[in-house]
Parts: structure tokens; sequence; C-alpha cells
């Protein structure tokens, strides 16, 4: 590995480039079901601002989890998902100088949409913000510390991302950017446990709770699979059951069975976490949390290319 790397290859490991479609999807996916499903018009200069917007608050609270994650402890050995500042690619002080930053500009763009949308951004991105700044702190209230990363990540990286997108592209609140991305918000999670599961041990001498640590490794497996395998569930019952049985629900498009394409994914990784303290290959557990993104990005992408298609055979075959 390059010990000198230039400016910008320094600072793409330290925000851990591959982690950022998590937070950016429901973006993307909120701002296009607002513009297909919701039939509002699309902001093209709007969706720029929410999706860098993001992009710069995520990697803010990457860096800012780096910082106290090294000073707790926790990250003493680096590995291929590591960032910057376990790598000493970044000093701890340049690091958290860099969050304070990203978070400012961040902040900034938010305020900036706010008065370009309504107030209800404004409620929406506070709640964001102060979830990634307290996400790892050295207080009390350090959400990730306390058993709460996973809540944390479902609604920032999820819920919020896809309602505030939502929001900007059309000026209203709704539930259904809040529903329809539940499936990629337990992916999200999933990206977590892996990561979680995996420094069980590290955590809990650091006196750190996780789910992960919680729930140990044997039901950590049963976990892992709830959120791998429950997103296809989800869809199928967002699909069927409101035209079965609940006429006053929205419909899910048909068109969104095209994520089960990525279903054989899904397996690969339950088979990588069940073969996990027998595998010939150690390091596929290890790099769980990145292979866990990828199929997050998949599952996510296939959820907006089903609204595109839906959007065209509706309108235009």
């Amino acid at each position: 590995m390059d010990k000198n790397p230039g400016f910008f290859k320094k600072w793409l490991i330290s925000i851990r480039p591959f982690a950022l479609p998590a937070s950016t999807m429901p973006v993307i996916f909120g701002a296009v079901l607002a513009a297909t499903y919701g039939n509002y018009s699309f902001n093209t200069l709007l969706f720029i601002l929410s999706l860098f917007g993001m992009i710069v608050l995520h990697s803010a609270a990457n860096i800012l989890s780096d910082v106290y994650d090294f000073k707790r402890g926790l990250d003493k050995e680096p590995n291929p998902v590591s960032g910057g500042v376990v790598r000493k690619i970044i000093s701890l002080r340049e690091a958290r100088n860099a969050s304070i930053i990203l978070f400012s500009i961040g902040a900034a763009i938010g305020f900036l949409l706010v008065y370009l949308t309504g107030i209800w951004l404004l409620v929406i991105g506070i709640g964001g913000l102060l979830i990634g700044i307290f996400y790892t702190t050295e207080t009390r209230v350090s959400l990730k510390y306390h058993g709460l990363g996973d809540l944390a990540v479902f609604l920032n990286f999820g819920i919020l991302g896809s309602l505030g997108s939502w929001y900007v592209q059309s000026g209203e609140l709704s539930w259904i950017p809040v529903i329809w991305v539940v499936p990629m918000s337990t992916l999200v999670i999933a990206i977590l446990h892996a990561n979680n599961w995996r420094d069980i041990v590290s955590d809990k001498s650091g006196k750190i709770t996780t789910i992960a640590g919680i729930l140990g490794d044997k039901i950590s497996l049963a976990y892992y699979g709830f959120l791998v395998f429950g997103p296809f569930i989800m869809i199928l019952s967002m699909i069927f059951l409101p035209r079965l049985f609940f006429d006053n629900l929205p419909v899910m498009p048909y068109t969104f069975l095209l994520t089960l394409l990525a279903f054989p994914l899904a397996i690969k990784l339950w088979r990588i976490a069940f073969r996990r303290h027998s595998s010939s290959t150690p390091i596929d557990f290890v790099t769980l949390d990145g292979t866990t993104a990828k199929l997050n990005l998949q599952f996510g992408l296939l959820c907006t290319f089903a609204l595109l298609l839906n959007f065209l055979l509706i309108h235009f075959i």
C-alpha cells in the first residue's frame, strides 16, 4: 500500500467511499419516487444539492466515527474497509477538523434547501444532523456505543434520507417514501451489523454495547439472515398484500419484482456468514460489511429502476 498517498487518495480513503451508497440510495430513491409515482416535477438542481449534502454529511460522520473508535482503542489493526485514521494516513487532529468542516458544509447546504423548499425539511434535517453528530462521541449520548447504532443508521440512511428527498422535490410530506424505503433501510442495518458482528470481542473489551454484542455470535447469524432476506419479503408484501386485502394502502408496482435479481447475492452473503468459522478464506467474513454494502447498492438501484420502468410502462407503452 502507498504509505504517502496523494491528497485526493488520502481523503478518499478517509471517508470510506464504499459506504456512501448506503446514504445516497435513499436520496435517489426518494427523488425518483416523487417524480414517477407522486407525479411531481423533478428539480435537477435541488436533487444535486440533496445528494451532495448527504454525501458530505455521511463523510463527516464516517470520519468522526473513525476518530472516536481509534481513541477508544477499538480500531487497532487496519483491514480492507478501514478508514484513514487507523491506517495512519491522516492524524486524529486532521480527521477531527475535516469532520467539523464537512458537517458545516452539509449544514449550510441543508439550510439552503430549507430556504428553497420549506420548513419541514429543517425538522428532518436537524434530526439527521443530530444523529450524525451524536452517533459516535465521548458523551453519554453516543448512539453507536449504547446499542442504538442500528436505529441510527436505519433512520439517517434510510427513512430520513428518502423522506427528505421526497419533500425537496414535492414540498409535501407523505408516508409513501417512509414505508417503501424500509427494505432498503433494513439492508443499511445489515452493513452495520456485519461490522459490529466482526468486532464483538474488541467492542466488549472497549465496553461498547452493540446489538451484535447483546445477541452474541449465534443469534447474530439469525439477525443477519433477517436483515438480508427480510427486504425481499417486505417487497413482496407491499406488492401483493394491498392488492389482496388492503385497498386503501398505496400499491407498490409489480416492477419491484426486479429486486429479486439481487437475491442470489443475499444467498452468497448468508453462506459467508454461516461458514464464518470454517471458511478457507476468513477474509470474506472480515469484509462482510463491504460486501453487504454491494447488496444494498444493487437492491437500491433495482428499486429505483423499478420506479422508472413502471413510469415508462404507464406513460409510453
